[in-house]
């Protein structure tokens, strides 16, 4: 019988049919008395990335589901670029250990009214983040909404290719090609910026071999640092990488408004691609410290009138900051950012996206730095699970018929009821109620008591 340490490196295989097995077996065990699992702790993290796009650990969405477990994470998401590709196996790992799940896809748009102003990257003017959250069903094939998120997965390649191409002119002799060097390390050919980095540092050292003298000459020269500090940084792989993307992309900027649009797609459509699934489109702020995210109330506002209902944070990189006058504005600029989702009625989504080493499995929910905002976090999370619950148990979410039938554009008591379907809903309870009496003919507060059981 497998021990829990071959079974948590099956969770990784790229045979989702072991993967499967693996995370069943770990339940039976869990059932059976032989591994134990701690009490739900009040933490959340919403914003894994899965090896289906980049995790420094190579995780997949089951793996994720049974970290978060044993953990004690009250509510798990995951989220990555382009694709749903982990969304089915992510929401089954949920109901298989009990465990509350939620899903987006994130993407970089471009907006129209910031086309002269750096919102998420000080070289691509009207460019950001943005999600489709709660996700709960892969559109229908031949669709308009599986043909916009298909141009989503589209676009990234595009500019993929593109970046690698800018990044080839730098190395000399270390020339990555996209489909042999990048596109193996993720096991659903969508690879994201880090997959790039993390091809070009291991052709680096593929060519070079056993010569780590010769290795850092290479990225001395090409990275225009001291070769001492280089063979620090090569034992540094984040900081190595980061180093890569600051020095060998080289942006052209946005020349013109039609150019941005060829390469990202623009937030309208990402916003349709998510109605049109019955997801929830979803601002994401970064720290405030660029032009665009200056009047943050303003930009949330902007999305607002094209249909955005909540805002995603990644807390760690707006107060674990080692620069004491860094953190102070970047601190600052997150009470902004939160005031202005509460005024708006947005309600907030965290987590940290462990798509870069070093970063953490959850946000430090005990930091003095985070303590007036966690009732927001812990809300945020319980009002996605709760639109999951219900979606997922009857097409009954949050941007459903059945919603807009009940609430009307009564966002706060709209928000108000998810959060409470979210607090009494736990996964396995998703086949008893969809199993049970037709939910769409009940009242909101018929569900609640029905849950209440």
């Amino acid at each position: 019988m497998p021990d829990i340490a071959q079974l948590e490196n099956e969770l990784n295989s790229s045979d989702p049919t072991e993967r499967a097995d693996a995370l069943c077996s770990i339940s039976a065990r869990i059932d059976m008395g032989e591994i134990r699992v701690p009490g739900e702790k009040n933490e959340v993290n919403l914003h894994y990335h899965t090896f289906f796009s980049y995790n420094s650990e190579g995780w997949s969405p089951s793996r994720i589901a049974w970290e978060a477990k044993k953990y004690g994470l009250s509510i798990a998401g995951i989220v990555d670029f382009d694709v749903l590709d982990g969304m089915e196996e992510f929401l089954a790992a949920g109901e298989i250990i009990d465990l509350r799940t939620t899903v987006a896809v994130e993407s970089r748009v471009f907006i129209r009214e910031y086309a002269g102003q750096a919102i998420h990257s000080p070289k691509e003017p009207g460019v950001s983040c943005f999600m489709a959250a709660g996700c709960f069903k892969i559109p229908e094939e031949g669709s308009h909404t599986s043909r916009l998120l298909q141009n989503m997965r589209v676009l990234a390649s595009r500019r993929n290719i593109q970046m690698l191409e800018r990044i080839n002119l730098h190395l000399g002799k270390i020339q990555l090609d996209y489909e042999a060097d990048v596109l193996p390390l993720t096991p659903s050919g969508n690879a994201a910026e880090h997959h790039i980095f993390a091809a070009c540092d291991a052709k680096a050292r593929q060519v070079f071999g056993d010569n780590n003298n010769a290795l850092a000459e290479f990225w001395a020269k090409t990275l225009e640092i001291a070769k001492d500090d280089v063979e620090v940084i090569l034992r540094d792989t984040p900081k190595l990488h980061n180093m890569m993307r600051n020095k060998l992309m080289n942006y052209d900027g946005a020349e013109d408004v039609e150019s941005t649009t060829d390469t990202f797609p623009p937030i309208e459509q990402m916003i349709e691609m998510a109605q049109g699934m019955h997801a929830l489109p979803m601002a994401v702020y970064l720290d405030g410290t660029n032009p665009g995210e200056s009047d943050i109330l303003k930009l949330l506002s902007l999305m607002e009138s094209k249909g955005a209902v909540a805002m995603n944070i990644a807390p760690e990189r707006n107060w674990n900051i080692n620069n004491p006058s860094e953190k102070i504005v970047k601190l600052d600029n997150l009470a902004a950012a939160i005031r202005a989702a509460r005024k708006i009625d947005f309600p907030i989504c965290v987590g940290t996206e462990m798509n870069e080493a070093g970063l953490p499995f959850v946000d430090n929910f005990h930091a003095p730095e985070l303590a007036p905002y966690i009732d927001d976090f812990i809300k945020g999370a319980y009002f996605l699970w709760g639109h999951t619950f219900l979606s997922r148990a009857a097409d009954m979410g949050f941007a459903s018929e059945w919603a807009r039938a009940h609430f009307g554009n009564d966002r706060p008591a709209k928000n108000d009821f998810y959060e409470r379907i979210g607090r009494l809903a736990s996964a396995k309870k998703i086949r008893m109620v969809a199993s049970g009496a037709n939910l769409r003919t009940a009242s909101p507060n018929e569900v609640l008591r029905l849950l209440q059981v």
